[in-house]
């Protein structure tokens, strides 16, 4: 999946009609309900009359990867420098083992997650990367449980996937959990975390192949709300990624109500469009899972959304390759129920084992995965501190990745 230089793409520049005014010598930026969900079909209209086939389409595709690469301030990519992964001690639970783990997705900054794997390996093992939503702030310690990797429904998520054969890592939010202790809880609300968020999606990648026993045509990523951001993003520009399930997120007229989502031109600038629906779209051909509900921005995917990505992939011969899971009556969240439509896709899609794992009533049976603390799921305390070099400043941080986008 190769970017076209961007001397190049501007002869494929294409923004739709209808969209509100941007600010003069500003960036243009799409924050939250940007459009209504007339104008977000109307722009899905008019991207399939100005791409109406493959050739049309793939050629803005390689365009507007390239602007939202450059968009999120990774244009050029930082240099991979060592992950210096730390791993903690391995917990054995009921069909799957828990490890606490970290890495330097830049030097200083330490992604911090946990690493479920099946308790018995059968050959090369699928890996799957689990991002996270937002969640409330942290002002007492015991807010820590409610955050990202540390909920009960992200235990969940990705134990039973473990339980049924795949790797799986949780990783957290710039600003969230135990980065809190490196850049503080308000840096995540600056336009960067785009930036650092994308680039440690992808070092979770280079993390996870890593490993041994892993297989590197089996990679797949899910997450809810924010967390389906990134998803969407990461398969975007990740050509690594073979299936994605973006949870709660997927939408023509929302484009995230963080600026760790909309806080950059990603979606918009000066010959390019896309809205979140556009990027997803760009997993074409490969599998992809849309879960929606009837109480947020998904609400319309069914008759909006859905069939655009339907007409894309088709455009590859692919069609039956995305699919829709809409549930009218639930709400924002990544529930039993999305995780139940998640288990079947990634299942059909990775090769995992359903079967071992399956209640009376056909569900993969979540009753003996363990909520642990975070306490527990920390990799970092007061025995175990944060290295002395790890770096406690977001301006550090950036400093370190521009000069990683020096020529050595």
């Amino acid at each position: 999946m190769a970017f076209l230089p961007l001397f190049l793409a501007t002869a494929l520049s294409w923004t739709p009609t209808g969209l509100p005014p941007g600010k003069p010598e500003a960036p243009l930026l799409c924050p939250g309900p940007f459009l209504t969900p007339e104008q977000g079909r109307a722009t899905l209209a008019q991207a399939l009359e100005r791409f109406p086939d493959l050739a049309s389409w793939q050629a803005y595709s390689d365009h507007a990867r390239a602007r939202i690469q450059a968009g999120a301030g990774l244009l050029p990519w930082p240099r991979r420098t060592p992950l210096q992964p730390i791993v903690r001690e391995k917990r054995t639970l009921a069909g799957y083992t828990v490890e606490n783990v970290a890495f330097e997705s830049i030097p200083g900054y330490f992604v911090c997650g946990n690493l479920y794997r099946p308790a018995r390996a059968s050959g090369l093992a699928p890996v799957v990367l689990c991002t996270h939503g937002h969640g409330k702030p942290v002002v007492t310690e015991a807010d820590f449980a409610a955050q990202g990797r540390f909920t009960s429904s992200m235990q969940a998520r990705c134990a039973a996937l473990a339980r049924m054969g795949a790797v799986v890592l949780s990783i957290e939010m710039m600003a969230y959990g135990e980065s809190i202790a490196q850049v503080g809880q308000d840096a995540h609300k600056r336009p960067f975390s785009v930036t650092l968020q994308t680039w440690n999606a992808m070092r979770a990648v280079d993390f996870l192949l890593s490993l041994p026993g892993v297989d590197p045509t089996r990679v797949a990523v899910t997450g809810e709300s924010g967390g389906g951001t990134q998803t969407m993003l990461l398969t975007a520009l990740d050509p690594r990624v073979k299936a994605s399930a973006p949870v709660v997120m997927m939408s023509s007229y929302f484009f995230g109500g963080c600026p760790c989502e909309s806080g950059l031109p990603i979606h918009r600038g000066p010959d390019h469009f896309v809205s979140n629906a556009m990027i997803s779209a760009l997993a074409a051909p490969r599998p992809q899972l849309v879960v929606s509900n009837g109480k947020d921005w998904t609400q319309h995917n069914p008759e909006i959304e859905f069939p655009f990505l339907r007409r894309i992939y088709g455009y590859y011969g692919a069609a039956p390759r995305v699919t829709n899971v809409h549930l009218p009556t639930e709400g924002h969240d990544y529930g039993p129920s999305k995780r139940q439509a998640v288990y079947r896709f990634l299942a059909d899609t990775l090769g995992l084992d359903r079967s071992r794992w399956l209640n009376a009533e056909g569900l993969i049976d979540e009753t003996e995965l363990t909520t642990e603390s975070y306490r527990t799921l920390r990799v970092f305390d007061e025995a175990r501190p944060l290295p002395a070099h790890a770096v406690r400043s977001v301006v550090e941080l950036e400093k370190v990745i521009r000069g990683l986008q020096q020529a050595p």
